[in-house]
């Protein structure tokens, strides 16, 4: 199979869908892998790294996509690129389509074979391996920039995260239990926060209750909660998820007007459409915007902003993954896999992911007749 990996396009995303460590793994499978020119550059990777391990390189990502018979990416295809996407062309990247209909419309036009990251699942169905890594990096720089933007001058209310001797530390509420909101956490506590977990899932909540061990609150989540607590919060995360659905809007717009003038908000779910009403995506170039005197970070790529930490793990967890792709075809691939069958969001025009078909009011195909047993 040709491999073929473009340099990615999404403002200030520096990461790569194949290190030169990946690329050498296919070449050792017996695929060809082809590099469009200065795509790991943004983690000082050389073309002629990629060609020490037996990459050959491109000139432009027209040509990655006319070659390839499968396209590894990071972040969604932007418009350019869906354009250039062909039928039965397999795309293995991050998708988040429960939020971006326009990208899901690009791709059913192309007919290509999209399959997610995001909604690959673990052994039994359970956890999301390729989504992990990546919120695992989310929620640590969710705490981290959090902090960051508590500054006066930054517009935030100038409490230091961690308090000083005779000062209360910051009051942080993280919404979701899961892997982003648990890293958050851990930051948090590790910085010396005042922390609180808000989880619905009840075996979740056991562990985090045991894992944190007084350490931070561990609370079952809901609206009255967050109604009566949000006020006191200096820093409020996001990291709820719906597995290929849109994440659900627990901060009301209403609230904002009782929180304290600098209260920062991070909205780590903010690539399947935010869980904070006010939530519009923003970039490393303008990452923040303020409403009613509420701090907003909602950067739909946070991990781009550690490339070379975040490629690094990204590729470890995808590898295994692209290679039984490669190495058996899609169709045989997602036949003998059903957890990685459970990436397959659009498949020739068709959404095949029931969650991204109900959140854009789209219609639902299960699967393509050869996957249909």
């Amino acid at each position: 199979m040709i491999v073929g990996c473009p340099k990615e396009i999404k403002a200030q995303e520096h990461r790569v869908g194949l290190v030169p460590s990946s690329v050498r793994e296919y070449v050792n499978h017996g695929h060809k892998v082809i590099m469009e020119a200065g795509a790991g550059a943004g983690i000082n990777f050389s073309d002629e790294d990629y060609k020490a391990a037996g990459a050959e390189i491109r000139g432009t990502a027209r040509e990655i996509f006319d070659e390839a018979d499968m396209v590894v990416k990071v972040k969604e295809p932007q418009p350019q690129e869906c354009a250039m996407l062909r039928e039965d062309q397999v795309l293995f990247t991050y998708l988040h389509l429960a939020a971006d209909p326009a990208q899901a419309q690009g791709l059913m036009n192309s007919k290509c074979v999209a399959i997610a990251y995001e909604t690959v699942t673990g052994r039994d169905g359970k956890g999301l391996p390729l989504l992990a890594p990546m919120s695992e990096v989310a929620g640590r720089l969710g705490t981290i920039v959090g902090s960051h933007y508590l500054q006066k001058h930054l517009g935030g209310t100038g409490r230091l995260m961690c308090g000083v001797p005779g000062v209360l530390p910051a009051n942080v509420m993280v919404l979701g239990g899961g892997v982003a909101g648990f890293n958050s956490a851990r930051v948090a506590v590790g910085m010396g926060a005042k922390v609180t977990i808000l989880e619905k899932d009840h075996d979740r909540i056991r562990f985090l209750d045991d894992y944190f061990r007084g350490q931070a609150d561990v609370v079952y989540s809901s609206s009255d909660y967050i109604e009566k607590n949000a006020p006191q919060m200096d820093v409020i995360i996001g990291a709820v998820l719906i597995p290929g659905a849109s994440a659900p809007k627990l901060v009301t717009k209403a609230m904002l007007k009782d929180m304290a003038p600098g209260t920062v908000i991070v909205d780590i779910a903010i690539d399947q459409g935010g869980c904070f009403e006010t939530s519009k995506a923003t970039t490393h170039n303008d990452p923040v915007y303020v409403i009613d005197d509420v701090v907003h970070y909602c950067v739909a790529n946070m991990p781009g902003a550690v490339p070379l930490s975040s490629a690094l793990a990204l590729n470890h967890a995808v590898l295994p993954y692209g290679l039984k792709l490669a190495d058996m075809g899609w169709k045989e691939a997602l036949l003998a896999d059903p957890n990685l069958r459970n990436g397959l969001n659009v498949c020739r025009g068709e959404i095949t992911y029931e969650s991204v078909a109900t959140s854009l009011d789209l219609p639902f195909n299960p699967a393509p007749a050869e996957l249909a047993a």
